[in-house]
């Protein structure tokens, strides 16, 4: 598939080609919109070794290349909508250092935390969206969209995070630009609950102010979502996050790719091309799609050294680890590409990794735009280095992508090798 060197010589290479591959050519055709840039900022970046602020977002340049942050997250639980942290997003006090205006929290005053931060964050980038997602147990999600709790249950998520009452004596609205739901996944029994409890969603939020922003997370393939109509939800909602990453990982003992653009093999039903046009096909609307984008990756130990430890065995290691974290160590391996999804990895002779680095994400994020897709969609944002190498890679290619020649080449030599006519020019 790829020959190996030394990783110095590769990464140098994979960002010249990011930074220098020639732009499209002009066309005098109409041209669609950008797609949109989401990324997903966590919550809990505020208790790693190394916090990830708010303020990271204005010191490398992220806040004002994204389009929108989906804040991970609001907890779905007991019926009701409630803060899932807050200590992280009320009551922590940021100092001149680590807020975004560079003045340090009122202590006298009860608005603090991630909150105020991005509170503050809209104030210098007013472009920018922000959503609160919505995570909890699926059967949290099961019994709050049942007919009899449905209202109750919508109505305590708009009142908490698009009315801003946040606590007792904090009423702070607009904060919020939206809701993302990130059920995972009803079942065949829940279909039509799912369905009406969106419709929920979008009349109450309508009567807050029209232009909020309604999002689900999807799973890789709507099969997933048993029963579920996706021509008759899709009228209700804004953006369907595709979560296209996990389709190998430590629940398999066989190493493989994160999240491959396009099938390696000729029979695997797995990638991303498969996953967009499977919600194609059921009823979704290509530009409402969002594709995902993982900034972290995964490991295997003990690994087979045929075809350099990719789709040999190991022993997976169950914990994943941010991009920041691969690169640092990365010079330690030799590094390799598959050719069709342009996917990395790393193997050293006896441990693996697959994970994303600027040249799959300049590829990946150029055939977001040639599919004219509602964007890319990041989890999550503190994978990336300290300057943001990975955001400003995507950036770049969703507003000036690689030649849409790239793909059709690979597209001719992906069928010529399984047999498959490829799409005619």
């Amino acid at each position: 598939m790829a020959s190996a060197t030394r990783f110095q010589f590769f990464f140098i290479a994979a960002v010249l080609l990011a930074c220098f591959t020639p732009c499209r050519a002009q066309s005098h055709k109409p041209r669609a919109p950008t797609p949109l840039l989401v990324g997903y900022f966590p919550q809990w970046g505020l208790h790693l070794a190394e916090p990830y602020y708010v303020k990271a977002l204005v010191t490398n340049g992220s806040a004002q290349r994204l389009d929108q942050i989906n804040y991970a997250q609001g907890s779905v639980r007991n019926g009701q909508c409630s803060l899932a942290d807050p200590g992280a997003d009320l009551n922590t006090m940021f100092t001149r250092e680590n807020s975004v205006s560079g003045k340090p929290d009122d202590p006298a005053s009860p608005f603090r935390g991630h909150f105020h931060q991005l509170e503050q964050l809209k104030r210098l980038y007013p472009h920018l969206k922000i959503l609160i997602s919505l995570e909890g147990d699926p059967r949290d999600f099961a019994q709050d969209a049942r007919p009899e709790n449905r209202i109750a249950f919508v109505a305590s998520c708009v009142d908490i995070f698009l009315r801003g009452h946040f606590a007792p004596g904090i009423s702070k609205p607009g904060i919020f630009d939206g809701i993302d739901i990130d059920w995972e996944s009803p079942h065949q029994e829940d279909a039509a609950n799912f369905s009406d409890l969106l419709q929920e969603f979008r009349r109450q939020m309508n009567q807050v102010r029209p232009g909020l922003r309604l999002a689900i997370a999807v799973d890789e393939s709507p099969q997933t979502f048993s029963g579920t109509d996706f021509a008759a939800i899709a009228p209700l909602v804004d953006q369907v996050g595709v979560m296209n990453y996990d389709y190998a990982g430590p629940w398999t003992q066989t190493t493989g790719f994160l999240a491959p653009l396009f099938a390696a093999e000729p029979h695997d039903l797995h990638s991303i091309e498969q996953s967009i046009a499977s919600y194609q096909a059921a009823g979704v609307p290509t530009e409402k799609l969002l594709m995902g984008l993982p900034f972290y990756g995964y490991s295997w130990t003990d690994v087979e050294i045929a075809n350099d430890g990719l789709l040999q065995t190991g022993h997976a290691v169950t914990q994943d680890r941010p991009y920041n974290y691969i690169r640092s160590i990365a010079s330690g391996f030799f590094a390799y590409r598959e050719e069709l999804s342009q996917a990395p990895w790393l193997f050293d002779g006896r441990t693996f990794w697959t994970y994303e680095d600027p040249v799959s994400v300049r590829y990946k994020a150029s055939y977001a735009s040639h599919q004219h897709l509602g964007g890319v969609m990041i989890w999550e944002l503190s994978g990336d280095t300290a300057d943001a190498e990975l955001l400003n890679i995507a950036y770049r290619s969703l507003h000036d992508p690689l030649e849409e020649k790239v793909f059709k080449d690979r597209a001719r030599k992906r069928s010529h090798a399984s047999g498959v006519p490829a799409p005619p020019k």
